[in-house]
């Protein structure tokens, strides 16, 4: 498909995703500002905190951990699972459980256990069983109203959760930083949005690129959560496969993976994810294992997303993200808002 033919994507995008994307940085800023509304537990002291979620509601959890990890003084963990760790236990212990619906099972699990080892919890939601069962025991509940997808709302899962952070005193004010990305969100857009031609899209080029081809999302540090998004916007919009790799860790295993099997390696595209913030040792590595993948023979990309902070990187770096995944799904001609296989397993599940 021509990217530049834009006026067919409405055909294609029948659920209204692109919209949803234009709508990510003034999401970030609303969530923010509605931190500031919200009721804290009585309990602010912790000794350990773990973020409970699934999917897009994980991934605003993975972002503010890699984003504010040098403030934080307690550990944090994201848990994807059914359930709590034994140590997790008391008022001390805080269990965050951050589900879109409400109803993702295992973020349900995790908070049965967590009111029931007598955990200090909070909740974020639209609704569903988890605010109906917050409600009725007197949790501490944070509601949103977002009625899209919840790939499609990161801006609250993580927006709200760092305002969260900073209103327990877990890190300082983001108020400025929070402004900051959403002006380079918004300037970046007018550069990649639908109606500016391939010649000059950044993101429909990448994407060109992409058709076809089994990809793989590399970065490092606070970016790291940002190749994990690009890899489940690949999966969830174009509905292709892709994964994602994290320095330096990529360069103790996946950096031998380059010689079988010979045939399938030319179908392989790498994209590194790079910030000038990086620990120096990380950007050398990345720039080497770049290089080394060329002279392996497997396509690569290099996109540099370095700014004044490192919110606006991951900020401005996830919305090019989520271009390039609609722009894909585009190409393949497939609408970026349904997810059949996954609510399929939902249902077998059941």
């Amino acid at each position: 498909m021509n990217l530049d033919d834009f006026k067919r994507f409405n055909t294609i995008d029948r659920n209204g995703m692109l919209a949803a994307i234009k709508g990510l940085p003034d999401q970030l800023i609303d969530a923010y500002g509605q931190g500031d509304r919200n009721k804290l537990p009585k309990n602010k002291e912790f000794n350990s905190i773990i973020i409970a979620g699934m999917g897009g509601s994980a991934i605003g959890a993975d972002i503010l951990i890699a984003y504010a990890s040098s403030e934080l003084k307690v550990p944090v963990m994201v848990l994807r699972d059914y359930q709590l760790p034994g140590w997790a236990e008391g008022k001390k212990s805080l269990v965050i459980c951050s589900s879109h619906s409400g109803n993702t099972e295992e973020t349900n699990s995790i908070f049965s256990q967590a009111v029931e080892r007598n955990c200090t919890v909070i909740i974020i939601t639209t609704g569903g069983k988890l605010l109906s069962a917050a409600i009725e025991k007197g949790i501490t509940t944070w509601q949103f109203d977002y009625t899209g997808q919840p790939r499609a709302a990161v801006g609250w899962s993580f927006g709200l959760l760092l305002r969260l952070f900073s209103r327990l005193s877990l890190i300082s004010d983001k108020e400025k930083e929070i402004s900051d990305a959403v002006s380079s969100m918004k300037n970046l857009m007018e550069q990649i949005d639908v109606e500016v031609p391939t010649v000059k899209n950044s993101a429909k080029r990448l994407a060109g690129q992409l058709i076809d081809q089994y990809i793989s999302i590399f970065s490092a540090e606070h970016m790291s959560p940002v190749a994990r998004r690009w890899k489940t916007q690949i999966n969830e919009l174009a509905k292709a496969w892709g994964q994602f790799e994290y320095l330096p860790e990529a360069d103790h295993n996946t950096l031998a993976g380059v010689i079988n099997p010979a045939d399938l390696l030319p179908k392989i595209f790498t994209v590194f994810l790079r910030s000038d913030h990086f620990f120096p040792r990380n950007i050398k590595r990345m720039d080497v294992t770049f290089t080394e993948f060329m002279v392996a023979g497997l396509c690569t990309d290099q996109i540099d997303f370095s700014a004044p902070e490192p919110l606006t990187e991951i900020w401005t770096a996830i919305l090019f993200g989520d271009y390039v995944a609609y722009y894909l799904a585009m190409m393949y001609e497939i609408d970026p808002t349904p997810v059949d296989a996954i609510e399929s397993l939902k249902e077998q599940m059941e």
